[in-house]
């Protein structure tokens, strides 16, 4: 899987997404693409983390979910130990453009929270996509390292609410929220719509996605 945080090291270029055989992609300018964004009103109701498995291995290759993310990530050959550990390696947190090299101090993000998603329509999803969801390997954007920092003062925002530190990431971060809410078919409330129409008037850029299988 290409490495998404070589794309956007200098904060300038948008993710790749990897091949995928399910649909084709679609090309959306950023604007138009939070227009296609489903509305809907949100709801928290039933939500609880446990709903979303994650960290499992998804590849079925002894590696788990988080550590797949840390070896694609990784800007130089990550040193992986037995059981698939990453033991070490160089991120760039995009976030707030912090180098890291212990994985120790890194989150791997849900670039969509699992409570925005579970809000937005997944509520009504299966175990088993829910599980999908929160494993998805297959688009580079959905889940990144970053900061334990950055992630945990993120929580389970939207846009509306919270924004990656560093502003030169503002766009690509719009880029991918969008992307990955388009990917699974997530809704949108007024406010997020809002906070998103607002973010994309001052970003030139495209939106790129595979539709989840």
């Amino acid at each position: 899987m290409l490495s998404r945080v070589a794309a956007v090291a200098a904060l300038l270029a948008l993710p790749l997404t990897s091949p995928a055989a399910a649909a084709p992609a679609e090309v959306l300018p950023l604007a138009d693409a939070v227009a296609a964004l489903p509305a809907a009103a949100e709801s928290r109701d039933g939500y609880s983390r446990n709903a979303f498995r994650h960290w499992v291995d998804a590849d079925r290759d002894s590696c788990n979910t988080r550590m797949e993310v840390l070896i694609a990530e990784s800007l130089v050959e990550p040193t992986v130990g037995a059981g698939c550990r990453v033991t070490a390696g160089e991120w760039l947190s995009y976030y707030d453009g912090v180098t890291v090299t212990a994985p120790g101090g890194l989150d791997i993000d849900h670039l969509v929270p699992l409570a925005e998603a579970w809000d937005s329509g997944a509520s009504a999803w299966t175990a088993q996509r829910r599980e999908a969801y929160a494993n998805d390997l297959d688009a580079d954007r959905s889940l990144v390292a970053v900061t334990a920092r950055t992630n945990r003062s993120k929580a389970d925002k939207d846009p509306a609410e919270w924004l990656p530190p560093a502003a030169g990431a503002h766009c690509t971060y719009t880029v991918d929220w969008v992307a990955t809410k388009l990917r699974w078919g997530l809704a949108v409330d007024d406010t997020e719509r809002a906070a998103l129409e607002d973010l994309a008037a001052g970003c030139d850029a495209t939106v790129e996605y595979e539709p989840a299988p």
